[in-house]
């Protein structure tokens, strides 16, 4: 315990990161009986900053003497402040700020913190989270308590993103971004590339009627469930093999293996809700272990489509009710959910989740979520929610190996 006699020091200790530089200045630390009032120490390529806060109750010169041979005897710089101001009790961070891109530039960095330092915003720390598929920096950051500063902060990185073409999500710092426990993705254009009706119509030789169908029911000009029975109405006659044979064409958004994996490591239950099909998205909820499904189904009658649907249609405010449900059946807090779609039918779903991400969305969706994702990799996800891509390698290194794929430039 500090008296008011003694004096605060801060010690900075800077240079090539290697074993024992910690142990040594602890050492000098301990000749000196002082006590520890904050220690924090990052490592950038290979180079150390080790600062350390210490309250002094002897010869605060004496003690910077020491210090300065003992960091020397190691090959460290050192810079020792007597006087510190200090702060009593830690301050927590009330927002995080992650920011994706490919690249993320100086001018693009600069911009942020210019935006962050007009709001009142101090930030408290950064990090890098990503290397690959994007890079990724994680900035905690204090905000002035007010809904009114949060919102305007919100609006204004979102136009820095979009002029500097990076990614930038502002989640509420603490246990509440931690918490999260549930997920659940859309389907079409979000879990995997491309729309399953549309390959289906490829079969029957409507597939661009179809596809302007779909685009004007994502965008939120047409009724979903409207759009649905027009588009499924086109189907009729087919014959039921084609949805086995689609099924086997679809292919992953790149990075969804990867982000159901890890997701399930840590403890999420995850899930989709579809407005597409469940003959077809039942084998891929099967193969990638998911917990639950929701989705359309298809009519068949004497082995052909019959250009209907059977049971209740899942469109955009069943998709909410569905994450609802999910939610309540596995004891989870929709406060802890998140969901991740890219259409308009997908907004009430991302209103209702704790936290909703849109994915590569329409505008429509967009405006509503809270973050947006302009990147094709669905891992960036993870960034999102806390989760360095040293981590989840790290994880799957020790399930047999880490693989990644050379990305297109």
């Amino acid at each position: 315990m500090s008296t008011t006699s003694d004096t605060t020091v801060l010690v900075t200790v800077t240079g090539p990161d290697k074993p024992g530089v910690t142990s040594v200045l602890l050492a000098a630390l301990s000749n000196n009986a002082v006590s520890l009032l904050d220690v924090e120490q990052v490592v950038i390529r290979g180079r150390l900053t080790l600062g350390v806060l210490v309250s002094c109750p002897c010869d605060p010169e004496g003690l910077q003497d020491q210090l300065e041979d003992a960091m020397a005897s190691v090959g460290m710089n050192v810079d020792v402040e007597i006087g510190a101001d200090t702060v009593a009790g830690a301050r927590l961070s009330t927002h995080a700020v992650v920011v994706l891109g490919s690249p993320v530039t100086a001018r693009a960095f600069s911009a942020i913190s210019r935006k962050l330092a007009e709001q009142g915003a101090n930030i408290d720390s950064i990090r890098g989270i990503a290397d690959y598929p994007v890079t990724g920096l994680e900035l905690m950051i204090t905000v002035p308590s007010s809904a009114e500063a949060e919102t305007t902060l919100r609006t204004m990185l979102a136009v820095v993103a979009a002029k500097e073409s990076v990614d930038i999500a502002v989640e509420r710092a603490g246990l509440a971004r931690r918490s999260k426990r549930l997920i659940v993705f859309d389907v079409d254009s979000t879990l995997i590339q491309g729309e399953v009706i549309e390959m289906l119509a490829a079969h029957a030789g409507v597939e661009d009627e179809v596809r302007a169908v779909t685009e004007a029911a994502m965008r939120g000009e047409i009724d979903f469930a409207e759009s649905l029975r027009q588009r499924v109405a086109t189907l009729a006659g087919l014959d039921a093999s084609v949805i086995d044979e689609v099924a086997d064409q679809i292919e992953l958004t790149p990075g969804a293996r990867t982000t159901i994996r890890t997701l399930r490591r840590i403890g999420f239950r995850c899930g989709v809700v579809s407005g597409g099909f469940r003959q077809v998205i039942e084998p891929l909820a099967h193969e990638l272990e998911l917990d639950f499904v929701q989705a359309n189904t298809l009519e068949i009658v004497d082995g052909k489509l019959t250009g209907r649907v059977v049971g209740e249609i899942v469109d955009r405010a069943a998709k909410a009710v569905m994450l609802r449900r999910f939610a309540a059946e596995s004891g989870v807090a929709m406060e802890q959910t998140v969901a991740v779609g890219d259409g308009a039918n997908d907004i009430d779903m991302l209103n209702a989740a704790g936290l909703g991400i849109a994915f590569n969305a329409k505008p429509a969706l967009r405006e509503v979520a809270d973050t947006a994702l302009s990147h094709p990799f669905l891992d960036a996800v993870l960034f999102i929610l806390g989760v360095t891509r040293a981590e989840l390698e790290a994880a799957d290194a020790q399930d047999g190996g880490i693989r990644r794929v050379p990305l297109p430039r």
